[in-house]
């Protein structure tokens, strides 16, 4: 009888741990990682040369969605996304482009202008809460413009937007990773375009 129970025992504690791990499973944090191609837009050089300044808050970038309760529900991870984007679109505008570590180090680069990009706002709307059937993404950059010695040229803010369709997509995280990919080139769009136009970027421009 000894055995038995002592058997019964075990079985009853592998079962809980097995319950335990699946719960712990279905409460976890999705993890995303945005991935996506980034054609480079067809305008007209700019005769500069600019270095880009990528500082951590957006290399790192990553924005944490929560679930009615509070609970960390997805991670979404968007930093490498950003400048692989940036890197297929700043070539196209402008006629030199280097990346530095520091700001501090263009100054010793030889360039016209410093572009440092930062992220503002990062939001996303997921079919299960707003009730319709689509994935959204919003994206709102704050836009660098600096002389080579950290003085600024123009500061002015960008967002972009992108949304997909839930029949598209098998999961969650295929949706919200083409939703915030079809976000970014709204924003390559929206960029190269616009650049020129900034009202402080045009008086740069014109007394080069």
């Amino acid at each position: 009888m000894k055995v038995l129970k002592t058997t019964q025992q075990a079985i009853l504690g592998r079962i809980s741990v097995l319950i335990w791990a699946s719960l712990l499973t279905a409460c976890g944090t999705s993890n995303v990682v945005i991935e996506g191609s980034f054609p480079t837009p067809n305008i007209n050089k700019i005769p500069l040369a600019v270095a880009v300044y990528y500082d951590d808050a957006l290399k790192e970038f990553a924005y944490m969605e929560y679930s009615e309760t509070g609970r960390e529900e997805i991670n979404i991870e968007s930093g490498e996304s950003h400048i692989r984007l940036f890197d297929a679109v700043l070539p196209a505008m402008f006629d030199r482009v280097i990346s530095v570590t520091s700001l501090e180090d263009a100054a010793s680069q030889d360039v016209d202008a410093v572009f440092a990009p930062a992220i503002e706002e990062f939001q996303l709307a997921l079919p299960a809460k707003t009730k319709l059937d689509v994935y959204e993404v919003w994206i709102k950059y704050n836009m660098r413009l600096l002389t080579s010695e950290g003085d600024y040229i123009a500061d002015w803010v960008l967002t972009s937007y992108g949304k997909t369709p839930t029949e598209t997509f098998r999961s969650v995280e295929a949706g919200i990773n083409e939703a915030a990919v079809v976000a970014l080139r709204d924003l390559a769009s929206s960029f190269s375009l616009s650049f020129a136009q900034v009202p402080e970027v045009r008086d740069w421009l014109s007394n080069l």
